[in-house]
């Protein structure tokens, strides 16, 4: 299973399903299930017992939730010009510093938009 090419906070934009076309900010991801939860996007209702706490406050009834999406149904947001893009990667090398003092060369990957090739 490959990783998952969205993480929690990036803008997303759903490109099929009943909430295509409309965006929305990342809340979380689970990568075992391959899924995402979106911001405004694939909300239900759920219908949850009404529980009163020590207070006397009543919680519960009709709650309007997100639900998690299939991580394939969305691409990222090009932050240049704003229109959804795929995913590409770049080794970039950085030096870092032991606790000792010395330094090394390392190498990391590095998010870039395939449409302008810039870092995301």
């Amino acid at each position: 299973m490959a990783g998952l090419f969205v993480k929690k906070g990036d803008t997303v934009q759903v490109i099929s399903g009943k909430d295509k076309g409309a965006k929305g900010k990342v809340i979380s991801t689970d990568a075992a299930r391959e899924r995402v939860l979106v911001e405004g996007v694939n909300r239900i209702t759920k219908h949850t017992k009404v529980t009163s706490s020590a207070r006397g406050s009543q919680q519960g009834g009709l709650v309007v939730t997100e639900a998690p999406i299939h991580v394939s149904n969305v691409q990222l947001v090009d932050p240049e010009d704003g229109r959804p893009t795929r995913v590409g990667h770049r080794k970039e090398t950085v030096t870092k510093t032991r606790p000792d003092g010395s330094t090394y060369e390392a190498q990391r990957n590095v998010r870039i938009s395939r449409r302008t090739g810039k870092d995301i």
